[in-house]
Order: structure tokens, then sequence, then C-alpha cells
């Protein structure tokens, strides 16, 4: 009698729970490359419904409610132009994109960690000019060494990036999921058809 007993009241499809909607500035560029700014279909729909953004592309799916059908939107264009900010954050993710996931000591992609240039342990800070990524076994090898001690090299010497520097970047790393109603607002470092 139990075993019988639903907690489960209302099935939502698990398909609309994979409909993101692209989200563009007022100038039809996205808000981030990477991450790519994306929205969930509900959330895109609230703000077409508020008025907040135009929708430029749908998807096949609608959804429905008592008196309504709604094509769920594919890309929404903000009403309301976005200023792009100027400061980059020193975050994890933005370090890993400046160094362009990769350890910047030899070069190997993947399982990647940071590491400071000068060790804390010998006044390093943690900054952008003094952080890199850097694989497991380099960040093990140098340790709390220097540069000379461990003799290891970087590959390029760390620098704050510019907020247009990691846009750029981020172009470099397409996400995994791309639908097709979004090329013709990407720029992916593809080269243009004659």
């Amino acid at each position: 009698m139990i075993a019988e007993f639903r907690t489960e009241f209302v099935r939502e499809p698990s398909a609309l729970k994979h409909h993101p909607a692209l989200v563009l500035n007022a100038d039809y560029r996205p808000l981030s490359y990477y991450p790519l700014s994306l929205w969930t279909w509900q959330d895109a729909i609230k703000a077409a419904y508020l008025d907040r953004v135009d929708i430029v592309a749908e998807y096949e799916d609608t959804v429905r409610s008592p008196s309504t059908e709604i094509k769920i939107p594919s890309v929404i264009v903000l009403k309301d132009y976005v200023k792009p900010q100027k400061r980059v954050a020193f975050t994890r993710f933005n370090l890993f994109l400046r160094d362009q996931f990769c350890c910047q000591y030899c070069g190997s992609k993947g399982d990647l960690t940071f590491d400071h240039v000068v060790p804390r342990a010998k006044g390093g800070i943690t900054s952008w000019e003094n952080v890199v990524a850097a694989c497991s076994p380099c960040n093990l090898k140098k340790g709390a060494k220097s540069l000379r001690q461990s003799n290891l090299s970087l590959r390029r010497p760390p620098r704050a990036p510019e907020a247009e520097q990691l846009r750029n970047l981020g172009r470099k790393f397409p996400p995994n999921y791309l639908h097709e109603s979004w090329m013709d607002f990407l720029y992916w470092d593809a080269e243009l058809q004659a």
C-alpha cells in the first residue's frame, strides 16, 4: 500500500527543461560568450510577457496555459542595453579562461589548479600578476619553490586581462550545446565563406 503512494502529482515534460534561450544585448551581441548567456525557457517567456525582451527565434515546441499557446523562445534580445563590465573579476574561472585552460608551465590541458608564481610562503600575493593555471604535476613539482629552483618556466607572463580580451577568448571555447537558431548571433572564430 505504501509503495503505491505518489509523491509527485504534476509531471513536467523533461524535454521542456532543455530549451535554453540565448540572451542578446540590445545591440544583438551575446551578453557573454563564456559562459554563454542563456536563460531558462521559463525566464525567457516571463521576460517576454513583461515586455523586457523581444523574441527573435523560437523552438518548434510550445507550452500551453488554459488560454494561450506559446512557442518556446530560443533567442531573445533585451530591450534595454546592458553596459558590459570594464573590470574583470578575479575568479578561478576567469583565470583559466585567461590562460586558455592549459597549464602555463607545460601546456597540458585538463586537471587544472592554480599556482602562485612567487609562492605565498615567500610573500607572493594572490593577484592576476602572480597566479597562473597549472596542472597538478607541475604544481606539485614547483611547490613553494621559485621558478629557478623548480627548473620551470612560464609560457606567458601573467597579466590582468581586459574585459574585451576575455570575451574574445571565450569565443574560442564554444559550449557543448549550440542550437541552430543561435548561429547567426554567435561568432566562434569561424572563417566566413565567400
